[in-house]
C-alpha cells in the first residue's frame, strides 16, 4: 500500500536533488516551443518578473508565466497553431506579438520594451543593475551583459566566459564579472576554476557580494560540510537576499538537517523568485514527499516536468509521477 511503497520513491526524488546544478533550463526537444528573453530598450538589459502571456488568435489565455533573472521565458509543449505573445511589466509600455508555429518552434525570440512616457515609475536605463555595475566602463558592462546572454539564454558558455574575461581585463575591480566567470566555469564542468573566481569576487567586492559567497557555499554542501555551507549561505543571503539560488541552497541543507519546515520556507521563497528554477520543483518534492502531501508532491513533478521534459532527470520525474498517481487513486 501507499504506506510501503513510498519511502522508495522519497529515496529516487531525493538522489535527483541532491545533486548540484547549475541555473540551466533549456533542454532539447522534439515538441513545439515558444522560447525567448524581454530587455528594455533603454538599457538593453533583460527585464525580470515581466509578465508574459501566451493566448490563442481569440484572446483566450492558454499559459501565463514571468521572466527570469536573466529575462528569459520558456512555453513548451505547444501544439502547431497560431498564438499571441503579450508581454506587461511595470513601467513599461504593453507588447504584443503574432507567433505561427505551425511548422517549427520559435526559440530565441528577443523583446524590447519600451517605457511608458512620463511614468514616474518607469525604469531608469540602467535598470535593476547595481550603482556599482554602473560604476564600471560601458565597454564592461556590454560585455558583460552579452556574456550572461550566451552563458544563460544561448547555453554557449565558453562564448560567456571570453566576454566575461575581456570585461574584468577592461575593469580589474569588475567582482560582478568575476562571479559570472565562475558560473561559466561551473557550466562547464570546471570545479576548480570556478571556485578560485568566486574567491576572486568575494575579494575584489571586499565580501560585499553575495552571489559569490553563497556559490562557494555549494561545494561545502557537496562535500557534506553543512554547518559550515549554512553559515555561509546565510551570509551571503544577508549580502544578496533576493538570490534565488541562496534561498534554495538553504532550502537544501535545512532539509538534510531534517529542519522541514524551515526547509519548505526557503524552498517557497526561491520559487517566488524564480517560478522557472527546475531545480527548486526537486526541492519542493522532497519536502513535501517527506510530509506525505501527496497532491502538492504531484504538483511539484508537474511543474518540475514542464520546465524540464526531457532530461534523464525530467524522464525520470515522470515515472515517479504516474507511481505516486496509481497510489493516491488506489487509496
Amino acid at each position: 500500500m501507499i504506506g510501503v511503497a513510498m519511502p522508495r520513491l522519497r529515496i529516487v526524488i531525493f538522489a535527483l536533488a541532491s545533486i548540484f546544478v547549475t541555473p540551466q533550463y533549456v533542454f532539447a526537444q522534439q515538441s513545439l516551443s515558444l522560447t525567448g528573453t524581454v530587455y528594455s530598450e533603454a538599457s538593453k538589459r533583460p527585464v525580470q518578473q515581466a509578465s508574459v502571456h501566451l493566448t490563442d488568435p481569440g484572446g483566450n489565455l492558454l499559459e501565463q508565466i514571468v521572466t527570469t533573472d536573466c529575462g528569459e521565458f520558456d512555453f513548451r509543449q505547444l501544439r502547431r497553431a497560431d498564438y499571441i505573445l503579450s508581454v506587461t511589466a511595470s513601467g513599461y509600455q504593453p507588447y504584443e506579438l503574432h507567433v505561427d508555429l505551425s511548422f517549427t518552434s520559435a526559440r530565441g525570440i528577443s523583446i524590447y520594451l519600451n517605457p511608458k512616457p512620463g511614468d514616474p515609475a518607469a525604469p531608469s536605463p540602467a535598470g535593476s543593475v547595481s550603482a556599482h555595475e554602473m560604476s564600471m566602463p560601458e565597454k564592461a558592462r556590454d560585455l558583460l551583459s552579452s556574456g550572461e546572454k550566451k552563458l544563460y539564454f544561448d547555453k554557449n558558455p565558453q562564448a560567456g566566459l571570453a566576454d566575461f574575461q575581456q570585461a574584468v581585463s577592461i575593469a580589474p575591480g569588475f567582482y560582478e564579472a568575476y562571479y559570472q566567470i565562475g558560473m561559466a566555469y561551473l557550466t562547464l564542468g570546471t570545479r576548480d576554476e570556478a571556485e578560485k573566481s568566486f574567491r576572486k569576487s568575494v575579494e575584489v567586492s571586499n565580501d560585499k557580494y553575495g552571489e559569490p559567497v553563497i556559490g562557494l557555499a555549494s561545494f561545502l554542501i557537496d562535500s557534506g560540510d553543512l554547518a559550515q555551507s549554512e553559515k555561509m549561505t546565510r551570509h551571503g543571503l544577508e549580502l544578496s537576499p533576493n538570490s534565488w539560488f541562496g534561498n534554495y541552497q538553504l532550502g537544501r541543507i535545512l532539509f538534510s538537517e531534517n529542519k522541514v519546515a524551515e526547509a519548505q520556507k526557503s524552498a517557497e521563497q526561491a520559487r517566488s523568485l524564480d517560478p522557472n528554477a527546475a531545480i527548486v520543483y526537486r526541492l519542493l518534492s522532497n519536502i513535501h514527499l517527506s510530509q506525505k502531501d501527496y497532491p502538492a508532491l504531484i504538483q511539484d513533478l508537474d511543474a518540475y516536468i514542464k520546465l524540464d521534459p526531457d532530461s534523464p532527470a525530467g524522464v525520470r520525474a515522470k515515472e515517479i509521477r504516474k507511481q505516486v498517481a496509481e497510489k493516491i487513486s488506489r487509496n
